[in-house]
């Protein structure tokens, strides 16, 4: 890699994980006083959710950002429109959000960052998860992809154009292939109990663009919530493989309330010279200090010898 492709030394970047509606002025404070340089949030803001949107949107803060299956549901599929509480010929929620977020929605494209020099790459937006293709028309009609082999050539077309050669890959679910038990990172934890319900094309994406060189320190993702329905054993937030850490920053609900504080989670991220050094995740209370923190990875010499 080339010494001006290389990013910043050090860089921290904040994942927020599934929103279903709870996001507020204090999410942005305490961001800020975390210091972080980058954001990163992996949809889900609730069921097509403008108002959330709109305030993400408004952020100042630098910021990429991929819808998922909640900001698509009253459009993307047939049972949705049935239970659509609106005038779906009169308005486009899933446009009015996609024309609010602008150039930051990442989903099918990317963000070229120059001051961090690293370019953020989208997945498939509003995935469902899964290996089978869903809501074939929505695709079509917003995106022109017919099939997960489409996505997949859509997907790795955007990263061969990217600016810098260090890209962290997002997407609302993961990638399939990281493992099938309910608890693993996108393990299904509805009946039928298990099963790998990762998304295939942004499996075979990431594949692809390692094999053009391409430098992957960091996937994240949400969808999966780290809560599992039919196990007290709590989802694995975290997988290192092949040099790159895989995030999952599913932690729902984001906010609690308890009897003193009021709690908001954050995963965080540490790069140092285009390696994940650290990534924890956080619960911040309301003088934006950090109260808890899980530390989830930490490099090590062990870890650093591994493909």
């Amino acid at each position: 890699m080339k010494e001006y492709d290389q990013p910043n030394s050090s860089i921290k970047i904040a994942v927020v994980g599934d929103v279903h509606d709870l996001w507020e002025t204090a999410d942005e404070e305490a961001l800020k006083q975390l210091g972080v340089d980058l954001v990163l949030l992996v949809g889900d803001f609730g069921n097509e959710a403008v108002g959330v949107v709109k305030t993400i949107a408004q952020m100042d803060l630098p910021k990429a950002v991929i819808l998922g299956n909640h900001d698509a549901w009253y459009t993307a599929s047939d049972w949705g429109k049935q239970k659509c509480p609106y005038d779906r010929t009169q308005e486009d929620r899933v446009q009015q959000q996609l024309d609010l977020l602008g150039v930051a929605h990442v989903g099918y494209g990317k963000l070229d960052l120059p001051a961090l020099r690293l370019t953020v790459v989208g997945s498939r937006p509003f995935s469902w998860g899964g290996s089978t293709w869903k809501n074939e028309a929505f695709y079509q009609s917003r995106f022109g992809v017919s099939s997960l082999e489409e996505s997949t050539t859509k997907i790795v077309a955007v990263a061969q154009s990217a600016a810098y050669e260090t890209l962290i890959f997002m997407g609302h679910c993961g990638p399939k292939g990281l493992g099938d038990r309910q608890e693993d990172i996108c393990g299904k934890d509805w009946q039928p109990v298990g099963g790998d319900h990762g998304d295939l094309d942004f499996q075979a994406a990431i594949a692809q663009t390692r094999s053009l060189g391409k430098a992957i320190p960091l996937v994240v993702f949400g969808h999966m919530h780290h809560h599992l329905r039919h196990s007290q054993t709590p989802r694995t937030p975290l997988v290192f493989a092949e040099g790159t850490v895989y995030l999952n920053a599913a932690k729902v609900p984001r906010i609690v309330q308890t009897e003193s504080d009021r709690l908001r989670n954050f995963s965080l991220v540490t790069l140092e010279a285009g390696v994940v050094s650290q990534a924890s995740l956080v619960w911040v209370g309301k003088a934006n200090t950090i109260v808890s923190e899980q530390i989830l990875f930490e490099r090590s010499a062990s870890n650093l010898t591994q493909p």
